[in-house]
C-alpha cells in the first residue's frame, strides 16, 4: 500500500519540461542548487531517461529530493501505458499521477474514466485528470473529450488546475476554476500568461505583477488552507536555458514569488 511520507503543500515542485532541453541528471543537479525540495517529471516519447523508473529513483536518492509527481503524455495513452506510468510512480514512491482527457485522435480511450479509477483504488495513488486548452477542430469538434472543468473532476475527483490551459477571456477565469475544483486540486501547474504568450514565468509584467490575478490567486490559496501541490512549470526559454546563471536566478525569483504570495502569506 502506498503511504504518504513527504509534507505537503509546503515546497515548490520543479516541473522537469521546464528544463527538458537539459539532461534529466542536469535538471535535478538544477534544482539541488536552487533548493527546490520536490521534482514533477513531465513525460514525453522523446525523452527515454524518463520512463526509467530506476534511474529516476537513483537520481532522486543522490541528489536527495524526492519525485512527488508525474505527468503522463497528452496524447496517444492505452492501458499498457499507464500500467507503466504506475510502475514509475510506485518506484519513485511519488504521490500522484496527472492524465489529460483523452484526445479526439486517439482511438483507444478505455484507459480513461474506469481504468483509472480501478488504478487509484489499487494503488491509493492520487489519480488526477487535467483541465486542458479549449482547442477545437473546424471550429465547433472539441479536440480533447470530457474536457470541461466540471467533467473532468468527476473521473477520479482528483484534478489538477493547469493555470495556463485557463482561457481569460471566457467566463471561467482562474479564481472561478479555483473555486468550482477546489476541493478536488491535489496539484496546480504555476505558470503566467498573456494573450497568447504562455508558460511565462509568474510576475511576468513587472515589478512581480501577474497579467492573470496570480497574485489574489495564490493568496485565496492559503486563505482557504490548500495543503497540496504547486508545480513550477514554464517554457525553458523563460528560464533562459543554456545560461545556467539566468536559470538560477529565474528559479530563485519563481520560488520567492511562491514564497511571497503563498508560503508566507498572512
Amino acid at each position: 500500500m502506498f503511504i504518504l511520507i513527504y509534507k505537503k503543500g509546503k515546497m515548490l515542485l520543479l516541473s522537469t519540461s521546464s528544463l527538458s532541453w537539459y539532461s534529466l541528471h542536469r535538471v535535478f543537479s538544477f534544482a539541488k542548487k536552487a533548493k527546490y525540495d520536490w521534482i514533477e517529471i513531465t513525460l514525453n516519447k522523446l525523452e527515454y531517461d524518463l520512463w526509467d523508473e530506476d534511474y529516476i529513483k537513483w537520481l532522486s536518492d543522490a541528489f536527495g529530493i524526492p519525485v512527488i509527481a508525474i505527468t503522463a503524455p497528452v496524447k496517444g495513452m492505452n492501458e499498457k501505458a499507464v500500467n507503466k506510468i504506475v510502475k514509475i510512480a510506485t518506484t519513485v514512491n511519488a504521490q500522484i499521477i496527472t492524465f489529460s482527457p483523452p484526445h479526439l485522435m486517439d482511438k483507444n480511450t478505455k484507459w480513461f474514466s474506469y481504468y483509472l479509477q480501478k488504478v487509484k483504488k489499487d494503488t491509493n495513488l492520487s489519480i488526477a485528470i487535467q483541465n486542458v486548452e479549449p482547442k477545437f477542430m473546424f471550429f465547433i469538434i472539441p479536440e480533447y473529450k470530457n474536457s470541461t472543468l466540471w467533467e473532468l473532476k468527476k473521473v477520479t475527483w482528483d484534478a489538477t488546475l493547469d493555470i495556463w490551459a485557463i482561457d481569460p477571456t471566457s467566463w471561467i477565469d482562474i479564481l472561478k476554476a479555483q473555486k468550482l475544483l477546489w476541493s478536488n486540486i491535489k496539484n496546480i501547474f504555476l505558470s503566467d500568461r498573456k494573450g497568447t504568450q504562455m508558460w511565462l514565468l509568474p510576475g511576468s509584467a513587472g515589478w512581480g505583477i501577474s497579467y492573470l490575478p496570480l497574485e489574489s490567486f495564490l493568496m485565496k490559496l492559503k486563505i482557504w488552507g490548500y495543503n497540496w501541490h504547486i508545480t513550477l512549470k514554464i517554457k525553458q526559454s523563460e528560464l533562459w536555458a543554456g545560461n545556467e546563471e539566468r536559470v538560477l536566478q529565474n528559479l530563485e525569483y519563481a520560488k520567492n514569488y511562491y514564497k511571497k504570495h503563498f508560503l508566507e502569506y498572512k
